[in-house]
Parts: C-alpha cells; sequence; structure tokens
C-alpha cells in the first residue's frame, strides 16, 4: 500500500505499477500464464497477451494538476529522457496497434466516463458541479499509461462552476479503465491494447482485476498492459473488476467498469 501528497488547490497522486503474467479463467480451472508461456488460448481462440516493454521515460512527472474556471493546468517534468506531448513515442511501429497521429498526451478520466485524451499542458474541460473521482496520467502516443510513481494524479474533488472548491487524494484501493476505446478499424484489430490503472493496491494475492470479452473471462494479477487478440469484428463489451483476496468484488467506488467497442474490416482495400 502506497500513500500520496496532496498539495493546496494542486492535487496530486501518485500511482505506480509492474508485472508480466496474466491469468485465464475458463469454468472452474484456472491456468497462471509466464514468462516462458506469455498467454493460454481458450477455445473461442481469444488471447490475452503481456504486451512488449514499452519506453517508460522513468524521469517524466507530473508536478501539479490545477482546474480553475473550466480549465486544467498541467506540470509536467520531462526527465532525462525528455518526455513531451505531442510528440510520436519511438518504436511504436514496431507494436503495430492503435496509436495517435497527434502523439503523446494526458489521459483525462473523471468517475465512469472514457478518458478524454489532451495533448497540451493547458486545455479547457467542463465538469458538472458534485463530487468527482480524477485521474490524468502521462500516456505515450500508443495510448499506453506511463505508470511509475509520479506519472500519474488522482483525487476526489468537490467543484462548482467549473473549479475545485475541495479536494483530497484517493486513499482507497480504485480501478480505473483506460482502454480499448472506440473503433478499430484494418490492422488496428489485430492487437487491441488493454489498459488501465490500479490506485492503492498491489495487485497479486490481495488483489487480482477480472476481465470479461466476448463470454471470456481472464484473471490479471500483473499491473501492465495487454494485447487483446483473437476478437471478431463487430460489437464487444469489456468489463474490468477490481477484486479481493477472496475473489469477490471489492467494494470501491467505480467498479466494475464496463466499455463497448467496435471492431471493422478496412473496406478501403476492398
Amino acid at each position: 500500500m502506497r500513500t500520496f501528497p496532496i498539495y493546496f488547490l494542486i492535487a496530486l497522486f501518485l500511482v505506480a505499477c509492474g508485472g508480466e503474467t496474466a491469468t485465464e479463467e475458463t469454468g472452474t480451472e484456472t491456468e497462471m500464464a509466464s514468462e516462458e508461456k506469455a498467454s493460454e488460448e481458450n477455445a473461442s481462440g481469444i488471447t490475452l497477451t503481456p504486451m512488449p516493454a514499452s519506453p517508460s521515460f522513468p524521469g517524466a512527472v507530473i508536478t501539479d494538476m490545477i482546474y480553475d474556471n473550466g480549465t486544467f493546468k498541467f506540470g509536467i517534468d520531462p526527465g532525462e529522457d525528455g518526455y513531451e506531448l505531442g510528440a510520436q513515442t519511438p518504436d511504436v511501429d514496431q507494436l503495430m496497434c492503435a496509436n495517435s497521429a497527434k502523439g503523446q498526451h494526458i489521459h483525462l478520466i473523471v468517475d465512469n466516463e472514457p478518458y478524454a485524451a489532451k495533448y497540451e499542458a493547458s486545455f479547457e474541460h467542463e465538469i458538472a458541479d458534485g463530487e468527482h473521482y480524477i485521474l490524468a496520467f502521462l500516456s505515450l502516443s500508443f495510448h499506453e499509461s506511463i505508470i511509475h510513481d509520479g506519472a500519474g494524479t488522482a483525487i476526489v474533488t468537490r467543484t462548482r462552476d467549473n473549479s475545485i472548491v475541495k479536494s483530497a487524494p484517493v486513499k482507497r484501493p480504485m480501478l480505473f479503465y483506460s482502454r480499448p476505446k472506440g473503433t478499430y478499424v484494418g490492422k488496428d484489430t489485430e492487437n487491441v491494447m488493454l489498459d488501465f490503472y490500479v490506485a492503492n493496491a498491489e495487485l497479486g494475492n490481495d488483489y487480482k482485476v477480472k476481465v470479461e470479452v466476448a463470454d471470456q473471462t481472464f484473471m490479471v494479477d500483473k499491473w501492465q498492459p495487454y494485447f487483446l487478440k483473437g476478437l471478431g469484428m463487430g460489437e464487444h463489451t469489456v468489463t474490468l473488476t477490481l477484486l479481493d483476496a477472496e475473489g469477490n468484488v471489492f467494494e470501491t467506488p467505480l467498479n466494475p467498469v464496463s466499455r463497448t467497442i467496435t471492431l471493422q474490416e478496412d473496406k478501403g482495400d476492398s
């Protein structure tokens, strides 16, 4: 369990991650993936496979986040490797997955809403009056979260007139859904990235993430991005649930969370 600092009107919550393997659950049997066998294929042909290592920009951190009069303002330290909003992440072509032509960006998540991709450190964004959970983290151009200490900030807030009037760090374990999202076309349907954020919990013996898609269930016990492969064309609903050590749904806000995505063939070449 980690603790996180908060500054006056500057909301900071630092989260970390790590991991390499996934578990697939079929009926009453559970098979653990390992470094030698990164994924287990079920009868449908759908697999959940750990992604290859990506540039981590270890020194890149969010130094502050302010929300006032409808505008977010972020302070970002790029670190020695020079993380830059709007730049293309090196080696992106080797991954063969969906990538943003606009480059690296901030993922902004408010409550259970799909994230908004922001390519500048200051931007306008409306938030309704009331209490909200807000998460922001640095992202690579292909939407993978940067998940070392300092690259993310999560808070519980009260907003009024598009300004934060009260805030505190999120202290309870929480799961935030990031990817997949939207529509995937052609080659982008082959490697659909699954990415999420876990606050105040270490995946492993005490917590796991249940991934449900296309009538299949996978148990994830390591925090890292994965590729969903073998999904057919059409709509799919992806549901992520944070579980406790006994395999029960952990009682925490925004849990579980679902998104519906669409996979389409590339009609341009037909």
